[in-house]
């Protein structure tokens, strides 16, 4: 294990940093395309039934579940980021501390948020769009996924996050993937075998449910098996340990990603209930759409989350020049996916949405409203990607750097600025077109922003003397 340790070092240090960045980031995007598939699995399976209520009682319910996400980042990337600027200091004893503290307040914070939903779960969806149609079903996935399944989701998040930032970044993919692998196995079996018609959203989410658990039991097994030659530690005494400048440097990177996510959980609260007002085929129809954008998104995340941690490295060890580097070939790749998935969509959306939602049986008429619907929003609200993917590239390299002021910023600005605001000009002006292209101009404007901000402190590390970039 000591030989892995060093391989370790001389991937965040020496490895070129095109291969590094891949190195990282393959396993994180297949984690991150096979965490997708646990929703989009859903909804697929859902879809077979051709009912848009139950579509669109899933997308009501599902800012509920990525809102563990949110919480996952606190922890997960917060305390990831700076465990690996500690191992760049040397500090592996440290790291081990930091580590946790991080999974014990990742348990509490998950119990905390399912009593939460528990206790206000009715108005919440409401909310959120729910109708006398749907709010059954909503029901029954919150009740499932998100009150029952909160520890188990939001702490198998952060143990990815941990280890990945320690150098560990297939063990941290195979625990996501083989969930989500075991959740498109068990959705069928439960939802069209053992349970009788009528409890398919159920299905679906007990689903989801026991794949989380499987995945959390598979991480709780790398970590013990990791504990004596990795910075890894899960005893709570150790928890105890951790020192106040360890802590605040957690939550100075972990709150303004966890209020990132959770920003962007918060627009689509917005989003779920301005569509609501046109009609539940509507909400169910940017419910399909949210699922397929989420495809290259989810890529780009992948290549974000293998960036962060050679970023954090190298800035903690003094080696600006291999951080700036790598921050651009980041940039370059995930530019190439955005403008990719951007020409397939318009090429191809109706193909796309209709692989979520059937248009045989009684419900054949709205679901054929509800999938033309669809079509019009992934064409428009797609040329948004390039934009979505600066956001996250510059979120990413300012977590990685510890820069939780500016991120804070950003995030905020993103949603509360920029993208709520136009949806609600856009909507009043254009209706449902509208409101699908308000995600346009806002991350378009999120985008300039992010780069002011991360140009702006790299500037400030350039004038200092401490960073000269090397030419490509």
């Amino acid at each position: 294990m000591k030989d892995q340790e060093i391989d370790k070092k001389e991937l965040f240090e020496r490895v070129p940093a095109g291969k590094a960045v891949f190195t990282m980031a393959v396993p994180t995007i297949i984690s991150q395309l096979i965490n997708l598939l646990y929703n989009m699995v859903d909804t697929f399976f859902i879809g077979r039934t051709g009912n848009s209520y139950m579509m669109a009682a899933v997308t009501v319910s599902f800012p509920l579940y990525m809102l563990t996400i949110a919480f996952s980042n606190l922890f997960g990337i917060g305390g990831g980021s700076e465990m690996a600027r500690l191992i760049g200091k040397n500090r592996d004893d440290r790291a081990k501390k930091v580590c946790a503290y991080a999974i014990a307040g990742t348990v509490v914070l998950a119990a905390a948020y399912a009593a939460l939903v528990g206790i206000f779960e009715t108005p919440l969806l409401y909310l959120l769009g729910a109708s006398a149609r749907t709010i059954g079903f909503a029901r029954q996935y919150t009740n499932t996924v998100v009150i029952c399944g909160s520890v188990p989701i939001i702490l198998s998040l952060v143990l990815a996050h941990l280890l990945r930032n320690v150098g560990y970044s297939r063990q941290a993919g195979f625990g996501l993937s083989a969930g989500g692998v075991l959740n498109m196995i068990l959705d069928p079996l439960f939802m069209f075998v053992l349970l009788p018609d009528g409890m398919e959203v159920f299905g679906a989410a007990f689903a989801t449910l026991l794949s989380n658990l499987f995945s959390l039991v598979y991480f709780i097994v790398v970590l013990a098996r990791l504990k004596n030659d990795a910075p890894i530690d899960f005893r709570l005494r150790a928890a105890k340990e951790t020192t106040k400048e360890e802590r605040r440097e957690l939550y100075a990177v972990g709150i303004p990603s966890s209020i990132l996510t959770g920003l962007f959980d918060l627009a689509n609260v917005f989003l779920n209930s301005l569509m609501a007002s046109h009609g539940d085929l509507e909400v169910a129809a940017i419910g399909i759409v949210m699922k397929i954008e989420r495809l290259p998104n989810a890529i780009n995340i992948g290549i974000c989350q293998g960036m962060l941690p050679i970023v954090a490295y190298n800035f903690s060890s003094g080696n600006h020049d291999r951080m700036e580097h790598v921050i651009r070939i980041t940039r370059k790749a995930g530019l190439i996916v955005s403008v990719v998935s951007m020409v397939l969509f318009q090429i191809l959306a109706g193909p796309f949405v209709g692989l979520f939602l059937a248009t045989g049986g009684s419900s054949a008429g709205e679901a054929a409203r509800t999938l033309a619907y669809a079509t019009m929003f992934l064409r428009i609200r797609c040329i948004a990607s390039p934009f979505q993917f600066l956001n996250y590239s510059t979120s990413f390299s300012m977590q990685g750097i510890g820069d939780g002021r500016d991120t804070l910023i950003h995030a905020s600005a993103r949603e509360l600025l920029f993208y709520i605001p136009f949806m609600y000009i856009l909507n009043a002006l254009f209706g449902v077109p509208g409101l699908a292209s308000a995600l346009i101009p806002g991350e378009l404007c999120g985008a300039v922003l992010a780069q002011i901000l991360l140009g702006r402190y790299l500037k400030k590390h350039r004038s200092a003397g401490r960073n000269e970039i090397p030419a490509e």
